[in-house]
């Protein structure tokens, strides 16, 4: 509904709008605690419900140019609902998260497609060496 300049929120509507805001924040996962694992180099989220999602560091914008000691400093914000970390200013959702978002869309596009791995860029090497894929057969 449309309100104009004169119109008052009612009661009603700040009880449904609290409402509202209590079942989705049951509704998503909520950290319980965050922590960063040196030797595995990984975010490591505690939820609420008492599963664990953890990720690469190396994978979240503006972690993987981070030191040991930034990655470090997470804190939990919001009831569980997001990450931060102070000093390199940034922040995370966890819900944005546990779904796979870990930076903006043009910095997640960015991550589409690339040799990951050493291994990954040999072997494209390799079999660019040998003349590049192979032509498909034709069909019949």
């Amino acid at each position: 509904m449309a309100r104009t300049a004169k119109s008052e929120i009612t009661d009603t509507e700040i009880d449904a709008a609290e409402q509202r805001g209590r079942d989705y924040m049951a509704s998503v996962p909520l950290a319980a605690s965050a922590r960063y694992d040196i030797a595995t180099r990984r975010i490591i989220i505690d939820l609420t419900n008492g599963s664990t999602f953890i990720f690469p560091a190396d994978l979240a914008q503006g972690l993987a140019d981070a030191t040991d000691d930034e990655r470090a400093e997470i804190e939990v914000w919001g009831d569980g609902y997001a990450l931060r970390w102070e000093r390199l200013d940034l922040d995370f959702t966890v819900p944005g998260l546990v779904s796979g978002i870990f930076g903006t869309k043009k910095y997640m596009a960015s991550l589409a497609g690339r040799a990951t791995s050493p291994a990954k860029a040999a072997a494209a090497r390799a079999n660019g060496a040998k003349g590049g894929r192979p032509k498909k057969a034709a069909s019949s």
